[in-house]
């Protein structure tokens, strides 16, 4: 059954296409944009490839896979099991790996950490209203979409299955997303649509607004490793790691090298696991200088007008 948020999302849609009665004017109306235009236009280069190839198709399934494999591996140690870490700084001002052992001494139980857009669901539809409208993003939108998009959003791929796997095995399911807290039904209704569920607010389902640190991660992170042990995390930003790396007063490249180097370059793929989405996210700033330092640039060499000589009088 279709959600009740679904016929506004089309009224919106088809709004774009709808004609009014021809009125008299001095001069001639432009002609009205077809829908069929408008939607042969090419798709923005970073949509065609995240909703749109092979590639990241692949990409996903292979980033899930290896998500699985590593939980399950870790899950069957036959010894002490150890916490990821999850983005909290520790006394030193490293990386905090929170403690598997509960106040009463018991071991808590295995989870895995998600973010959702992008990372669980794929934001087709809303992305879709973005490309076809040319509108930016509108809170507004986002929000209808997030509270009636069940049934449209589909999967990442890869993640249905390895989400199962997860759950066969025994390791709690955790989402943790920057969805609002007021369309915490939407966004379990779309969870469970495309077959990642099940998920249930301040259980398994924790959203901005849970806590006081609005966007920022780290608090409903400290939250969920309170009660579980967790042995892996995936996300599409960084931020779904530490809310370290999105310190606005990191630059383009001092942000690339706090990934790239040191205790946080040893987590990828080793508890921690990249989603890909080249569509939007935290990575969206820089200048062609703050994206290609100068010792990474070249050109090629400039062309002469001077004839070339082909032989050598003796």
């Amino acid at each position: 059954m279709r959600n009740a948020a679904t016929p506004a999302i089309l009224a919106i849609l088809l709004a774009g296409c709808a004609t009014t009665e021809a009125t008299e004017v001095a001069s001639a109306p432009a002609a009205p944009v077809s829908a069929a235009s408008v939607g042969e236009k090419d798709a923005p280069d970073t949509m065609r490839w995240l909703y749109g190839s092979g590639e990241a198709a692949g990409a996903s399934i292979q980033a899930w896979r290896q998500l699985a494999d590593y939980a399950i591996a870790v899950s069957r140690q036959r010894k002490v099991p150890q916490s990821i870490p999850l983005g909290l700084p520790d006394v030193a001002g490293g990386i905090a790996t929170p403690s598997c052992v509960a106040a009463d001494g018991k071991m808590k139980p295995f989870a895995a950490v998600f973010d959702v857009d992008e990372t669980v669901l794929l934001n087709t539809g809303y992305e879709y209203w973005q490309a076809y409208s040319g509108k930016p993003y509108v809170p507004e939108e986002w929000e209808q979409w997030a509270n009636g998009g069940a049934g449209i959003a589909a999967p990442v791929p890869g993640a249905v299955t390895g989400l199962r796997r997860l759950r066969e095995a025994g390791i709690a399911v955790i989402f943790n997303t920057n969805r609002n807290s007021d369309t915490a039904a939407g966004t379990a209704a779309a969870i469970e649509a495309a077959g990642a569920g099940p998920a249930v607010h301040l259980d398994n389902l924790f959203l901005r607004g849970d806590d006081a640190m609005g966007g920022r991660k780290d608090g409903r992170r400290a939250t969920i490793s309170a009660k579980y042990c967790v042995i892996a995390m995936a996300g599409d930003n960084l931020g779904d790691f530490a809310d370290a790396f999105n310190d606005p007063a990191l630059g383009v490249q001092e942000r690339r090298a706090l990934v790239a180097r040191g205790e946080y370059a040893q987590l990828w793929g080793n508890g921690w696991f990249l989603i890909p989405n080249s569509a939007y996210g935290a990575w969206q700033k820089g200048t062609l200088d703050d994206v290609f330092p100068p010792e990474s640039r070249w050109m090629p060499a400039e062309k002469t007008d001077a004839p070339a000589i082909m032989e050598k009088s003796k």
